[in-house]
């Protein structure tokens, strides 16, 4: 079953083409990532799926619904981690969680049961009461993970997870994608780092100028063109991933 599938997809902003007239589908438990420099057209993708913004034209759907006609339906179903840290900042962690499980109609009692589960999860419980400011960047990554997960979601959309992290901060957040896969989770994801489409990434799409390059699994591309994914991206673009 495809969770999501996007045909002719393009998205224009006053001249500027963001995302020009592409195909791609996910199927229910795949991680499926979205690999370029900035600039390549990835966010505005997300930001269409998780219909935070409209197509220009071509036709979305997720869940079976189409993103222009049924957007409250498809957001009570994902999550997204968003590549800016937009917590609440006069929050601690803990209610960083809870007031953001309002959004979804979730009972205070049972917010306050998903929250500390997730806390758990994301190694965060002792940091429960600490303001947002006094948190780590990678502790502050961490918990807008969490804070994606507090509904549910059958879809988990990540722009960027790891972007500004330390390795050991970087490999932390892989270990908890990769186990939220092995749950059978779907997870859509962009990137501009090598390793982390091949670590987590059952197919990626190589993007470059709002237009899909090639789909295919990390392992087939790297075999196909003898290297890795930076190899692939430079000789199927002519264009280094630092963009």
């Amino acid at each position: 079953m495809d969770v999501i599938e996007a045909k002719a997809l393009s998205k224009r902003y006053d001249g500027l083409t963001a995302v020009n007239n592409i195909d791609f589908s996910i199927s229910e438990g795949e991680c499926f990532g979205f690999l370029g420099p900035n600039g390549a057209g990835k966010t505005t993708v997300m930001g269409i799926i998780y219909c935070f913004m409209p197509p220009s034209s071509g036709d979305v759907s997720v869940f079976g619904m189409n993103v222009r006609e049924h957007p409250a339906e498809i957001k009570s179903r994902l999550g997204v981690m968003p590549q800016e840290n937009n917590l609440d900042p006069d929050l601690s962690v803990i209610e960083n969680l809870i007031v953001y499980a309002r959004y979804f109609d979730i009972s205070k009692k049972e917010a306050s049961s998903r929250a500390w589960e997730l806390l758990d999860f994301t190694e965060l419980r002792e940091k429960s009461g600490v303001n947002i400011k006094d948190l780590s960047g990678g502790m502050k990554r961490r918990l807008l993970l969490a804070r994606a997960l507090i509904n549910s979601p059958e879809l988990l959309i990540l722009d960027e997870p790891t972007t500004g992290l330390d390795p050991h901060s970087r490999h932390a957040v892989w270990d908890q994608l990769n186990l939220l896969k092995s749950k059978g989770m779907t997870l859509m994801l962009t990137t501009h780092y090598m390793e982390e489409a091949e670590k987590l990434c059952d197919r990626v799409a190589i993007m470059d100028s709002g237009k899909i390059v090639t789909i295919d699994t990390p392992a087939h591309l790297t075999s196909l063109y003898s290297g890795n994914l930076e190899s692939v991206y430079l000789t199927l673009t002519g264009k280094s991933l630092e963009g």
